[in-house]
């Protein structure tokens, strides 16, 4: 953060902070807000952190995730208390987004809010909404931009095994284990760090990968065995999932992470994608190898964004039309895809 003096200043006397973060949060996501609140209100300050929808029933193992304020599609007072929340706040921390339609039914009380806006993100093209901006796409995760903002703040004592967990977990998920090529050598000093203040890698690793249902496993297997499609003339494999496929196996929020990128383990593919209908949308995420963009594609052509190698997209027709579209522009990368 360029102005870091003036923000030290700004969080030195306890305020009202809410702390939002994007739909459908991962790990990083909510271990970054997590993490983040927890150090704060170690600052005295009075902290709120919100989601604009449910998450993954495998994050609810997070210190103080019992504290979150979930705003849910079948609640409407959920919404209400959250924009209560966001127009008596004094600070907002934009947390693992850097637009702002990335938070759905916040997007405009967030705009609009008189308090003061901090932004802690790692993707592509930002939206100029906040006041402090800490912002580097060459991190791997919001949490080790949080550890790294603690730390620089001169903080990282405050730093217990509650923080250290949450944001280890940001860590090790969004670098894939340490195996994306995000994963640079500052990935592992931060883990090595929080490893020391009290993450346990292997409590952190089992609570995220290993506590599977049923029913998710058997979704996988019918993806893999039913679903999956290779277009070796094209470097690329998609998987879709239709509403009523998705109901039939019962699956949650957060079922469905993860899967595209089976396809990307395959020999010779460069590009992967997953489409699901969500019945208000179809959604789709891109995986992608090497020098090849999957954020150019999902940016263009279905309004989306992210990182270089691994991006998201929505799409307002039917999962038919939304594939057929893909299929339709993979000529006009195909140059790209070979050259990969």
């Amino acid at each position: 953060m360029e102005n870091i003096q003036a923000f030290q200043t700004l969080i030195s006397q306890p305020k009202r902070v809410v702390i939002v973060t994007h739909f459908k949060p991962d790990a990083d996501a909510l271990g970054s807000s997590l993490g983040l609140s927890g150090y704060l209100k170690k600052k005295g300050h009075q902290v709120q952190v919100i989601t604009p929808s449910d998450y993954p029933d495998f994050l609810t193992w997070m210190p103080d995730n019992k504290s979150v304020h979930a705003v849910t599609k079948t609640s409407e007072a959920s919404l209400t208390a959250a924009i209560d929340y966001i127009n008596k706040a004094e600070i907002i921390f934009c947390l693992d987004f850097s637009s702002l339609s990335r938070i759905s039914d916040l997007a405009e009380p967030v705009r609009n809010a008189t308090a003061v806006k901090v932004m802690i993100d790692h993707h592509l093209e930002p939206e100029k909404f906040a006041q402090y901006e800490h912002w580097n796409v060459l991190s791997a995760s919001t949490t080790g931009l949080i550890y790294e903002l603690i730390d620089q703040m001169g903080d990282s004592s405050l730093i217990d095994a509650d923080i250290a967990s949450c944001l280890y977990a940001g860590l090790m998920t969004d670098t894939g284990g340490f195996r994306h090529n995000n994963t640079r050598h500052q990935e592992f000093m931060i883990a090595s760090e929080l490893v020391a203040m009290g993450a346990n890698p292997h409590k952190v690793a089992m609570q995220v990968y290993d506590a599977n249902s049923l029913e998710r496993l058997r979704l996988i297997g019918y993806v893999l065995s039913e679903k999956l499609n290779v277009l070796p003339e094209y470097h690329t494999a998609y998987m879709t999932l239709t509403a009523d496929e998705l109901k039939k196996f019962g699956a949650q929020t957060g079922d469905t992470e993860g899967l595209v990128n089976y396809g990307l383990s395959i020999k010779g593919v460069k590009l992967a994608v997953l489409m699901y209908d969500r019945k208000e949308e179809i959604k789709l995420s891109f995986r992608s190898l090497g020098e090849f963009s999957a954020n150019e594609m999902a940016r263009v052509h279905f309004g989306g964004g992210g990182h270089r190698n691994a991006s998201g997209g929505t799409s307002k027709t039917s999962l038919e039309e939304t594939l057929n579209k893909f299929l339709s522009i993979l000529p006009e990368f195909k140059e790209k895809l070979d050259n990969a």
